[in-house]
């Protein structure tokens, strides 16, 4: 009986939707208004004109911080600051994801790939941010002021973010803002002017206008816009303004959730997901695992776990991104359990103990000489524990030892405990985690305001905040350790006990720290690029490395006044014209 109901009612809806589709088209039959369909999905701008309708375009803007579907264009920038800085190589094999190997030899073409999506990745968040300025703007007095307030200053606090990343990589691009728009001449814009001050005023806004607490600790506080804005003068060389603001953000800086800035007790701590949105943590990319969407996890270092792990170890894909030899070398400490400043750890005594060459199954003793406990944290080497998995075994993780090293990646990798809680399983690989990435961090800030401490005389100011990083780093606490609480090496470390009064060696040691305690994590070649010792710095090591590794970076070569930008994509010129987009130079 209630089948014979329904059925019923189903032919009666439709007759009734066929009469209904009948007379419409008699009425319109006349006119052409019928074939102006709204898009299926699409929202309207004046449906999006609300506090709660720009509040979720200003999450899309967020979201494309790890540059979605662009895997490169995130700002880990594992590949443009931290492989082509030194930190590591492509690893792998020299047959997966080739469109990497001319970018780490410095060979990059003007139709790469990668290079493609590091401009497509963030012009995309550019575009979302100018969207909802736009939208704001058409809204007016329908959005509280208070509301208006904030979101305009987060959106341009994430529009300096994006413009900051092109900038960096491309040098200038084109500048496009809220008031240029598809039919408005946004394709006849030029990449001729400075984009320096159009990021300056975002983050001048951001600082002004966000307040110090937020009720999401993701989102973007007057202390990270603060922060951001400092490291904006430091690339321009503006000390004073850099080290005025650094007073103040080291004083009186807290993250959005109310922590007072510090550095996390210890140094292992900063990587783990459970220990996310910590004090150390100015502005991050949130991640949540099990959500039931693996595009809410990290999928930042999916490539970057140890090969062929099996359930012994994380990800078990794809060998990416395997530290150099001269990274662990750098960990190579005096003594006093100073760093070799005069760049003597590369010289054969003071090489670090590889495996390089054995099998797994071959006998194995590691390095017994000093090292700096961050390599640790930094590097899985044979024989240490990795993470809270195993020993790592050498070869048996390693896909292709010859073209890639002996090592493993180490930071933001999950931990054994956290498999099923704050890892995801729901996608083609384990490696998607809950591990937020933090793109500014406490360390950062202290290392920079250093930097504008020596530059404007201060050294001892200077060597006071590299001192902070370092004891934090001496934790005994944080070592690694083996199953019986020994530690698992020879870990010296010390502090710089004797005034610096020489500003060259001072900058030399500051640079150096930045180089140990930011390792991997996308810092290094823009360091060198704005030092301006790029070319002296990345062909010492691209010479040394290219001995160890033949078929990766054997004969690889950086040449200045070229390899300091990528080039213009040329779809993105062929797109605007020759006229109105200029190639970099030496491309």
């Amino acid at each position: 009986m209630m089948s014979d109901t329904i059925q019923l009612l189903t032919k009666k809806r439709t007759a009734l939707a066929t009469l209904i589709l009948a007379t419409t088209a008699l009425v319109w039959s006349c006119k052409d208004d019928f074939l102006e369909i709204p898009a299926t999905g699409a929202l309207t701008d004046s449906q999006l004109a609300t506090t709660k309708g720009l509040d979720g375009q200003l999450i899309a803007v967020y979201a494309q911080l790890n540059g979605r579907s662009t895997r490169l264009a995130s700002a880990s920038n594992w590949l443009w600051g931290s492989i082509r800085g030194g930190d590591a190589n492509k690893g792998t094999n020299p047959g997966d994801y080739t469109d990497i190997n001319p970018i780490q030899r410095f060979e990059t073409i003007t139709t790469s790939v990668p290079v493609q999506d590091k401009w497509n990745g963030n012009y995309e968040g550019v575009a979302r941010a100018n969207a909802v300025l736009r939208i704001m703007a058409k809204a007016g007095s329908a959005i509280p002021e208070a509301d208006q307030k904030r979101i305009a200053a987060e959106t341009r606090f994430l529009r300096g973010h994006y413009y900051f990343e092109l900038k960096r990589e491309f040098g200038n691009t084109p500048y496009v803002d809220e008031s240029i728009d598809y039919g408005t001449g946004i394709e006849k814009v030029p990449n001729n002017a400075d984009l320096w001050p159009k990021i300056e005023e975002d983050f001048k806004y951001a600082y002004a206008n966000l307040p110090e607490t937020q009720g999401a600790v993701g989102r973007a506080n007057k202390w990270a816009a603060a922060s951001y804005l400092a490291k904006v003068y430091m690339y321009q060389s503006k000390f004073s303004e850099a080290k005025a603001l650094y007073d103040l953000i080291i004083a009186n800086g807290k993250t959005s959730n109310g922590k007072k800035y510090g550095l996390v007790a210890k140094y292992s701590d900063i990587f783990k997901a459970s220990n996310d949105n910590h004090e150390e943590s100015i502005f991050a990319i949130q991640a949540a695992a099990n959500t039931g969407n693996v595009n809410n996890a990290n999928p930042e270092f999916d490539l970057n776990f140890p090969y062929n792990t099996g359930t012994a170890g994380p990800g078990n894909c794809c060998g990416f991104f395997q530290p150099s030899f001269e990274l662990a070398n750098s960990f190579r400490t005096t003594a006093q359990g100073l760093p070799l400043l005069d760049g003597s750890y590369n010289n054969a005594g003071n090489e670090v103990k590889t495996d390089m060459g054995l099998e797994s199954s071959q006998s194995f003793t590691p390095d017994a000489g000093n090292l700096d406990p961050r390599i640790d944290h930094s590097i899985g080497r044979r024989g240490i524990p990795y993470l809270d998995w195993q020993d790592f075994p050498g070869k048996d993780w390693i896909r292709e030892q010859s073209y890639g090293g002996p090592y493993s990646p180490k930071k933001y990798v999950y931990y054994k405990s956290d498999v099923g809680s704050l890892q995801d399983n729901s996608s083609w690989t384990p490696g998607y985690t809950a591990i937020n990435f933090t793109i500014l961090r406490f360390a950062d800030v202290l290392l920079m305001a250093a930097e504008a401490e020596i530059e404007v005389g201060s050294l001892e100011k200077a060597r006071e905040y590299v001192n902070l990083v370092r004891k934090r780093a001496a934790n005994s606490a944080g070592f690694v350790k083996r199953s019986n609480g020994s530690d698992a090496a020879k870990y010296v470390i010390g502090t710089y006990d004797t005034a610096w009064t020489d500003k060259a060696a001072a900058r030399t040691a500051v640079r150096f720290e930045r180089k140990l305690e930011l390792s991997g994590e996308g810092h290094r070649f823009f360091d060198l690029v704005r030092w301006k010792t790029a070319a002296t710095e990345l062909n010492a090591y691209l010479t040394y490395e290219g001995r160890k590794l033949s078929g990766a970076l054997g004969g690889a070569k950086f040449t200045t006044n070229q390899d300091e930008y990528s080039p213009i994509p040329q779809a993105q010129i062929d797109l605007q014209g020759q006229d109105v987009l200029k190639q970099n130079p030496g491309y």
